[in-house]
């Protein structure tokens, strides 16, 4: 009898110690901007969703016990709830207890069609757990493992705003991938704080604009690239707004394009594409999401790439190319 009760104890005391208060999503306990009481229902949704997903992972037995209950999130919010779950699966393993390879089966499982959302959940991860405990989660993909910095970039631009986003602050010689360059590391946190400042500007597109301007010059392309990813796959800004925010990005809109190709990938991938998904795409790449999917989709390299730009970053670039040359930008 005792063991049946401990085995249903535990999962819920495991999810209740690891797990952070649903409170930590609200905007006014994070200081963000107040848009309107919708696009503040929304990003408080968004938080409370990821956080459940966390929680899911938390007290999941499996990743599959998990990935059940996650299929359940409604379609705009679920692949929030996969990215928490990731993170969740990722701080699970690096405990110092923690039996490993909760992350790995779920990557392999339902985990594998949002494995972009799913690393940079593991980026969330590595900003809680100890530096010593990285190499238990980090990423070994030579590409996709940067979205974890983007996932890093966003935890800290959301929950230390103060240092990152106002004080602009950058890490010196940030130590992963120990293998670097280091200064792309850089360009890929700056992408995540991008896409944080989508939250912490309340969906209020003039306003993230004048944020991202107060960084200096060479920050901006990948603080809007993140922004742009962050408009398309969230929401939360009509066409009018979007439109605004696109006049203001100005030399950075192929980075802007950039970012809502890699939204509308990710979308794509997982079959979550939703109504706000196609104004953006429209707005920002002058197309449906399933062709700015395809352009993503078309020029991610397929294997090792030549010289010292990491394939990440080549493929950033690739897709930013692509829309100037079509005319877009």
């Amino acid at each position: 009898m005792f063991g049946g009760e401990l085995t249903g104890v535990w999962p819920a005391l495991r999810r209740r110690i690891l797990t952070p208060n649903m409170s930590a999503t609200r905007l006014d306990v994070r200081g963000f901007n107040e848009k309107s009481p919708a696009a503040k229902e929304l990003l408080e949704r968004v938080g409370r969703t990821f956080l459940t997903g966390y929680a899911y992972a938390a007290e999941a037995r499996t990743p599959l016990d998990a990935e059940e209950r996650l299929e359940e999130i409604p379609t705009r919010f679920r692949g929030f709830a996969y990215e928490g779950a990731a993170m969740g699966f990722a701080v699970r393993d690096a405990l110092p207890f923690g039996s490993g390879g909760l992350l790995s089966r779920f990557i392999a499982g339902r985990g594998a069609a949002h494995i972009y959302m799913v690393i940079v959940g593991v980026g969330w991860a590595m900003a809680r757990v100890p530096r010593a405990s990285w190499s238990k989660i980090a990423p070994t993909d030579p590409l996709l493992r940067w979205l974890a910095l983007d996932g890093y970039g966003f935890h800290q631009a959301y929950f230390r705003t103060q240092r990152y986003v106002h004080e602009q602050y950058r890490e010196e010689r940030f130590p992963w991938p120990s293998d670097g360059p280091r200064w792309h590391a850089d360009r890929v946190i700056d992408q995540g704080i991008g896409r944080a400042m989508w939250f912490v500007g309340g969906t209020d597109a003039d306003l993230v604009a004048s944020m991202i301007e107060k960084f200096p010059e060479q920050r901006r392309a990948d603080l809007f690239a993140g922004a742009g990813l962050a408009a398309t796959y969230a929401g939360g800004a009509d066409e009018a707004e979007l439109r605004s925010f696109w006049d203001r990005a100005g030399e950075y809109r192929p980075q802007v394009a950039q970012g809502a190709s890699f939204a509308a990938s990710a979308r794509v991938l997982a079959g979550l594409v939703v109504p706000h998904n196609e104004v953006a795409t429209e707005v920002f790449c002058g197309m449906a999401v399933a062709e700015a999917a395809e352009v993503s989709t078309r020029t991610r390299p397929d294997g090792p790439v030549r010289g010292e730009i990491p394939a990440f970053e080549v493929w950033r670039q690739r897709i930013a190319n692509e829309f100037v040359s079509i005319g877009r930008c």
